[in-house]
C-alpha cells in the first residue's frame, strides 16, 4: 500500500490511515438512525438550490415539490410549518403517493430531494432519506417484515439513486413500497431512468414487467433537464498527481488515508457496501496511488457506491496513475449501467478538485 501505515491514526507524525486495514461493523439500529439526507445536504433547502436560468424545468420541479410537502402536511419551501400527524397511518390518497425526480446526473436531483426531507414537517424519527442501495441493505439486516414495521409509521421516504440492478432488487422493492404506500407513507425518489424503465438493459426486464409496473404506479415522474452542475463553468479536473506527490500530501494532512487503487479495489469486495459510509468515517481526505481502469462490472459497481458515499461526506481525493474519465472501459459505459458509472466520474472528478489543495506547490 504505497506507503500506508495500516495502523495510523492520521494524525500529524504518525503517518496516514488505510481504508484497506479498516473492517467496519455497523449494527441494523444505525443503519435506520443514519437514514437521514447526508453531511453535504444538511443544509440544502429549496430555497438554495440554484436552477439554471435556461431549463425551466428545474424551476418547475422545486415548486412541484415544494406543493408535494405542502400536501405532506402544510410545510413551507423553507421546511416551516405545522406538523400534522397522526398516531395511526392516514388512508392511502387517490393516485401515486409519490414522486419521482428523473434526469442526467448532476442536475441537483439529490439537492431537491433533501429538500424535500427538510421541508416535510415531520420529526427527523418520522422521515427516511437513503439510496436505493442502503435500503436494500436495510432489508437484509433487518428482514423485510421488521423493515416494514420500522417504516410503516413514517410520513416520508426519500430514496436517491433508484436504479434495479437485478430481478431480486425488483421484487423486493417492489413488495416494500407497496405495503408502504398501504401503510400511508409517502414516496420520493430520484433516478436518471424512467420509473417503466427502470432495470433495462440490466436483466431480462420483460420478465419483471408487472412489478416493474406496479413500482410505477407508486409515482408520478417529474423530469429534470439540464447540465451537470458540477462542471458548469468550472475548469477541468486537475490532472492525475505523481505517487511521491499523493504520499507526501497523505503523511501533511491530518486524518487523510493512503491506499494504493488495486489494493483498495480488493479490500471493498470484502465489505459490504452498506459498510462502506463507516469505512471512511472520520476520514478529511481519500488518497489513491496507481489508479487503474477497474477490470470487472462487479468491481465498477462497487467503486460507484464507495464515490457516491465519498461524495455525500465531502471527502477529496487524491490520486495518481490514470484520470478518473478512464476507469471504466468503452463497453462499460455503453451498457446497461453506464448512468452510474458517468455519475461515478462526475462525483470523483468534484472530489478531485477539492484535493487540489492539498498538493504542495
Amino acid at each position: 500500500m504505497a506507503g500506508a501505515v495500516p495502523g495510523g491514526t492520521g494524525l500529524l507524525g504518525t503517518g496516514p490511515l488505510a481504508l484497506c486495514a479498516r473492517e467496519p461493523h455497523v449494527p441494523a439500529e444505525r443503519l435506520v438512525a443514519e437514514m437521514v439526507p447526508p453531511p453535504r445536504f444538511d443544509s440544502v433547502r429549496f430555497d438554495t438550490y440554484n436552477p439554471d436560468p435556461n431549463q425551466p424545468s428545474q424551476i418547475a420541479a422545486v415548486k412541484a415539490l415544494s406543493g408535494f410537502a405542502g400536501g405532506l402536511g402544510g410545510a413551507h419551501a423553507s421546511g416551516a410549518g405545522k406538523r400534522r400527524w397522526f398516531s395511526r397511518a392516514p388512508k392511502p390518497e387517490a393516485g401515486p403517493r409519490g414522486i419521482y425526480l428523473d434526469g442526467g446526473y448532476g442536475v441537483g436531483k439529490t439537492h431537491l430531494l433533501a429538500s424535500l426531507w427538510h421541508a416535510t414537517p415531520a420529526e427527523p424519527a418520522l422521515k427516511a432519506f437513503g439510496t436505493f442501495v442502503e435500503l436494500t441493505n436495510l432489508v437484509g439486516a433487518l428482514g423485510f417484515q421488521q423493515t416494514v414495521r420500522t417504516l410503516s409509521g413514517h410520513r416520508l421516504l426519500c430514496i436517491d439513486e433508484f436504479e434495479l440492478d437485478d430481478p431480486g432488487d425488483t421484487v423486493l422493492v417492489s413488495s416494500l413500497l407497496g405495503k408502504l404506500v398501504e401503510q400511508g407513507v409517502a414516496l420520493a425518489a430520484t433516478s436518471n431512468t424512467l420509473p417503466g424503465k427502470l432495470g433495462e438493459g440490466r436483466f431480462a426486464a420483460v420478465d419483471f414487467l408487472r412489478e416493474i409496473q406496479g413500482l410505477s404506479a407508486h409515482f408520478r415522474p417529474l423530469r429534470i433537464d439540464g447540465e451537470d452542475y458540477r462542471h458548469r463553468g468550472l475548469p477541468e479536473a486537475p490532472p492525475p498527481y505523481s505517487d511521491e506527490q499523493v504520499t507526501k500530501a497523505a503523511y501533511a494532512t491530518p486524518g487523510a488515508s493512503l491506499d494504493d487503487f488495486p489494493g483498495l479495489l480488493d479490500h471493498l469486495a470484502r465489505v459490504h457496501p452498506s459498510r462502506y459510509g463507516a469505512l471512511t468515517e472520520g476520514v478529511t481526505a481519500v488518497c489513491l496511488t496507481d489508479v487503474m481502469p477497474v477490470p470487472d462490472q462487479s468491481t465498477a459497481l462497487r467503486l460507484v457506491v464507495l464515490a457516491d458515499r465519498l461524495y455525500d461526506r465531502e471527502i477529496p481525493v487524491l490520486a495518481s496513475g490514470v484520470p478518473f474519465d478512464r476507469l471504466f472501459g468503452e463497453e462499460m459505459l455503453a451498457g446497461g449501467y453506464r448512468k452510474k458509472y458517468f455519475r461515478a466520474i462526475s462525483r470523483l472528478t468534484a472530489l478531485a478538485r477539492d484535493a487540489k489543495g492539498l498538493v504542495s506547490q
